[in-house]
């Protein structure tokens, strides 16, 4: 069940992206007078073979255009009359241009078409941030309330001299507000941390090539949990052994429990073993001896005591913010790019396929991941589109700058070879991302 719903939630989300994407060439299309063939959600063919296994889920004929559903879920397309792309060749456009054909209108039409669904994309992910901002508001834990007790660090932050309890007071030589600010900062190039660790001051530089174990899914620091029980599974050990909603943990065996982390980290190592609880109830101290799973747990919920922070956005205020955070995707995208080619981080570990994005979607169906990692998949699908690879959106508009200043326009011979090209090196990209996806889902 859990697959099926992250499945699901990924399938709904490539449908609203895909469809709105190739809504946005439609439009424009039809706003020039160009005839549209086709509008399809997924591919009605093997692709990129269009002529191999022809037939869609469903479909219906409307004036000049047939809608439909295919059965190849990888993205989808629009058929432009007197286009060449994955459903044409130039041998089927070597009559005379009709007027309602795509190569028969001037070169700054045929731009506005091409970035067309790049311009919907990033208007879809704007208005998607805004709602989110609008609708559940911004929860966080303030810099004031996570120092506290402090930042538990991980084997990877101690090894760049973290210590658990480390308060960190400012990022690059800033203040900042949240900490999402400190996570966020290792994105950056050179970031440095200063902390407070027992009254002293130090300063913590973060190597750029963190970055490269942070994205594989290496637990680096994180605020300090304090926590208590919260709902009891049926069935699991924590229910048998009768520890009850509201108990606090004090301790595991002999080895102290001071928050959530240091619990996950305890019981782990326990898999499959009879353990003693030290648990705090009420004003009484009980101890309990559940047996943990071989998974490493007991089976119960639990409660963060650290107290988060709330702030409910205006309309206005969510729109500003929301498309502030919305925009500020693609110069993330850029600069993620850039610290792959400076090898700070590993392409695999920077690139997700279908298996990650479903995994990041999560076992179970919350509305506002949903929305947050549409709206942040569908201002990562306009900028991938607008890269300058033949085949993609960014592509096209690439020949078409060219021909608009130079006032030659390529032959639809040319335009097939490049699209060709692209086609072949899309498919190399994406069979190596699924590869590296599906390993990393086995294997890590």
């Amino acid at each position: 069940m859990a697959i099926l719903t992250m499945i699901g939630q990924l399938l709904l989300a490539l449908t609203i992206l895909v469809g709105l994407h190739e809504f946005g060439h439609f439009i424009f299309a039809r706003i020039f007078g160009i005839r549209v063939n086709k509008f399809y959600i997924f591919f009605d063919f093997l692709f990129p073979l269009p002529n191999v296994l022809n037939f869609a889920l469903w479909k219906k004929k409307s004036g000049d255009t047939e809608y439909g559903l295919g059965w190849f879920p990888l993205g989808g397309y629009v058929d432009i009359a007197g286009m060449v792309d994955e459903t044409k060749d130039a041998s089927q456009l070597a009559a005379v241009p009709e007027p309602y054909e795509f190569r028969s209108k001037p070169a700054w039409q045929r731009l506005f078409v091409m970035l067309g669904g790049i311009i919907v994309n990033i208007i879809l992910g704007i208005l998607i941030f805004w709602g989110v901002k609008f609708y559940w508001g911004e929860e966080y834990y303030s810099k004031a309330e996570v120092n506290k007790l402090g930042y538990y660090a991980h084997p990877l932050a101690q090894e760049i001299g973290l210590k658990t309890g480390d308060k960190i007071i400012k990022v690059n030589g800033e203040d900042y507000e949240s900490s999402g600010d400190v996570r966020a900062a290792l994105m950056q190039e050179n970031t440095n941390f200063t902390i407070e660790r027992n009254g002293e001051v130090k300063e913590i530089p973060v190597p750029n090539d963190l970055i490269d174990k942070v994205a594989s899914k290496v637990p680096f620091m994180e605020p300090i949990l304090p926590f208590k029980v919260g709902e009891i599974a049926k069935g699991m050990p924590a229910e048998a052994a009768g520890l009850k909603a509201g108990d606090k943990i004090v301790k595991i065996d002999s080895t102290p429990i001071v928050c959530f982390q240091d619990f996950q980290a305890a019981i782990k190592k326990q898999a499959g073993k009879k353990v003693e609880l030290t648990v705090e109830r009420g004003n009484q101290t009980v101890k309990i001896n559940p047996t943990v799973t071989e998974e490493g747990t007991i089976g119960f919920t639990s409660e963060m005591t650290l107290t988060s922070s709330k702030r409910t956005l205006s309309f206005g205020e969510s729109f500003i913010t929301g498309a502030k955070d919305a925009l500020s995707v693609i110069p993330n995208q850029i600069q993620g790019f850039g610290r792959i080619f400076k090898g700070h981080i590993s392409a695999g570990n920077a690139v997700s396929g279908p298996v990650g994005l479903a995994q990041m979607y999560g076992k179970s169906w919350d509305w506002e991941r949903f929305w947050g990692l549409t709206g942040l998949l569908s201002m990562g699908l306009a900028f991938m589109n607008a890269l300058p690879i033949p085949a993609l959106d960014g592509g096209h508009v690439l020949v078409l700058l060219y021909e608009m200043i130079t006032r030659r326009k390529p032959s639809e011979k040319f335009m097939e070879r490049t699209q060709q090209v692209g086609t072949f090196i899309l498919l190399t990209l994406m069979v190596l991302v699924l590869f590296n996806d599906t390993f990393k889902a086995l294997f890590k």
